[in-house]
């Protein structure tokens, strides 16, 4: 995919000021994403007290988004943990940073991962938003113009970012959020990409399409990723905070 308009900035969502922050989750877009498009998804995150960061879509600008990300991993007031996210293309883009040493994080969130399968080269824009999701305010949010490049999303993506993503190779942990009924990276193909992983774990949520961090299940989705934050901010070895007792063996 190819683009003459300008790099989007970096989009921040940032801790309330009356809190220290305690991490930064840098995401990269899908598929002719807007990062502002992740407004609910960063403020929620933001106002538990990481610093989110949004950069450009790098189906359409690889370089500057990649640049944009070693600059947020450079900056001393980007605090740790360090987590690189991403959907769709994005989460991909993501693997490979990370497997190339490209970038070094300290964990991987990963959101709608795309498989390799055959393309589909015209799809309606109304497929194509329920392939996305299933969630009123997210479509409302896809439909304003300047938003999401319409027929994006079935865009082919480069061989060699699978080749370069490479989940076999990252040993630090990863999240994966994934549609149950995602109908552009088919589940069964890719719970086989994230079982490559030696530290990752799935998270199915029931009845999700593509837009793992936006559908309808967006507030589970966020409280998954919290949860994840706050027991890698502990550390593997700290004791656990909350444990699930069984009333009724």
């Amino acid at each position: 995919m190819t683009s003459v308009s300008t790099v989007p900035a970096v989009v921040a969502w940032d801790n309330p000021p009356h809190l220290a922050p305690r991490g930064t989750v840098v995401l990269l877009p899908g598929r002719g994403e807007d990062p502002r498009l992740y407004e609910r998804f960063g403020s929620r995150i933001g106002a538990d007290a990481y610093r989110v960061r949004a950069v450009a879509d790098p189906t359409r600008w690889p370089q500057d988004a990649a640049e944009q990300v070693r600059q947020l991993r450079a900056d001393k007031e980007s605090p740790r943990p360090f987590v690189l996210a991403g959907s769709d293309a994005g989460a991909l883009f993501a693997v490979g940073l990370a497997a190339g040493g490209d970038v070094e994080v300290d964990a991987l969130l990963l959101a709608g991962l795309p498989v390799p399968q055959q393309e589909q080269t015209t799809v309606p824009w109304e497929d194509e938003l329920a392939a996305r999701t299933s969630c009123p305010t997210h479509r409302g949010r896809l439909e304003a113009a300047g938003r999401v490049e319409r027929g994006a999303l079935y865009a082919p993506l480069p061989p060699a970012w699978f080749e370069r993503a490479d989940l076999a190779a990252i040993s630090v942990p990863v999240l994966a959020l994934h549609g149950a009924e995602d109908p552009v990276s088919p589940p069964a193909h890719a719970r086989a990409a994230y079982a490559a992983a030696p530290a990752a774990e799935l998270v199915t949520l029931v009845g999700g399409r593509h837009d793992a961090l936006n559908d309808i299940s967006h507030r589970t989705s966020a409280a998954t990723v919290l949860l994840f934050l706050e027991r890698l901010r502990a550390g593997a070895d700290a004791p656990a905070v909350a444990v699930r007792e069984e009333l009724h063996p």
